[in-house]
């Protein structure tokens, strides 16, 4: 009987999308089932509006996790005195230092880091070591009820991105495209980070003087602040693990990719209707992006005359966001105020709590 209502309420509530076929296969007779499938359906239980987690605090311990690439120890060495500095305590993931070729550890190991740091009470924040690849593989197993019950911050970029969206669109809990454990963290990264994750308020965020923008459509807007890596988005168009993006700012970065493949992902995002929805669009920076024959190649702002600009919103392009030294920290699903012609960034309230 247990097995019947069960069906009935994934059938009647849950689409394809929403729910891995191999979980339609467990329904009858398998007592595992409940736990498999309690993360997702009860995604209608939490609230529309972002859920800003809580505020870092000097003393508090954060959880330092590898939920894509393996890392090298000697990596994040200077993280660790990063995280002294800031005078937070650190409790690595038992899989932190795994490896699977490329992988750091097995995606079941990989997920249990991430469910463990977010059922921990002793872990007031967790960050990521590496980007690489791996997020996506992870997300079908993720205790999504645990997570949303326990909202902390949760921070990275670059293939951290998947988790990052997957996370805010099943839970609404505010998450944070800032660096990596490996990342340089100078002093520009470290202020942003302060502002954001430890004072909150209004911070705007403002290109230094060495990095200008180039405006490709004036004005300004506001909207819901989500995007991330280029490529990991447009990997994960379809799969249900993206956030809705109505009246959004959609931001974007990339890294080692030719003209072409931005414009093959831009274009991807605008046939499945992604960039007829948003608000306001932000280009990060492109680093090593340069085309292997400049001759037969479009330049990048000519990829953006040709998508972008016909979108009549405002956008801009070299955001201090992305594969650079010096980068900002920005809350996904947090509404924002963007000036295309400054090339500003203006969170509208505190991204936590």
């Amino acid at each position: 009987m247990a097995g019947l209502l069960l069906y009935n309420y994934i059938t009647n509530h849950l689409t394809p999308m929403t729910l891995p076929r191999r979980y339609l296969l467990r329904t009858f007779g398998l007592t595992a089932i409940g736990t498999q499938l309690l993360p997702i359906a009860q995604n209608n239980l939490f609230p529309k509006s972002a859920i800003e987690p809580r505020r870092l605090q000097v003393g508090d311990t954060v959880a330092l996790i590898n939920p894509a690439a393996f890392t090298y120890e000697k990596e994040v060495q200077n993280f660790f005195k990063v995280l002294d500095q800031l005078g937070l305590k650190v409790k690595l993931g038992k899989h932190f230092y795994d490896r699977y070729g490329y992988l750091a550890g097995q995606d079941a190991d990989r997920a249990a880091d991430v469910n463990a740091a977010f059922a921990d009470d002793s872990v007031q924040a967790i960050f990521t070591g590496m980007g690489g690849w791996g997020c996506a593989r992870i997300l079908p197993l993720l205790d999504y009820n645990t997570i949303g019950n326990n909202p902390k911050i949760i921070m990275g970029f670059s293939d951290i991105t998947a988790l990052l969206l997957a996370i805010y669109a099943k839970t609404n809990i505010v998450t944070f495209h800032g660096p990596l454990g490996v990342s340089s963290w100078s002093p520009f990264t470290i202020n942003y980070v302060k502002k954001v994750l430890f004072d909150g308020g209004s911070v705007t965020m403002q290109n230094s003087k060495t990095m200008p923008i180039q405006t490709i459509r004036r004005g300004t807007a506001r909207g819901k602040l989500i995007g991330g890596n280029l490529s990991v988005i447009a990997a994960m168009v379809g799969s249900g693990y993206l956030p809705e993006w109505e009246n959004s700012i959609l931001f974007v970065e990339e890294v080692s990719e030719e003209v072409y493949r931005i414009d093959r992902m831009l274009t991807q995002l605008k046939l499945a209707g992604i960039l007829d929805k948003i608000s306001g669009f932000i280009f990060g920076q492109c680093t090593k992006c340069e085309a292997e024959k400049p001759q037969e190649s479009l330049t990048l702002s000519q990829v953006f005359t040709d998508l972008i600009r016909p979108l009549n919103i405002p956008a801009w392009y070299g955001s201090m966001t992305g594969h650079i030294r010096d980068k900002f920290t920005l809350p996904i699903g947090k509404e924002v105020e963007i000036d295309a012609n400054a090339g500003t960034i203006k969170l509208l309230e505190s991204a936590v709590n």
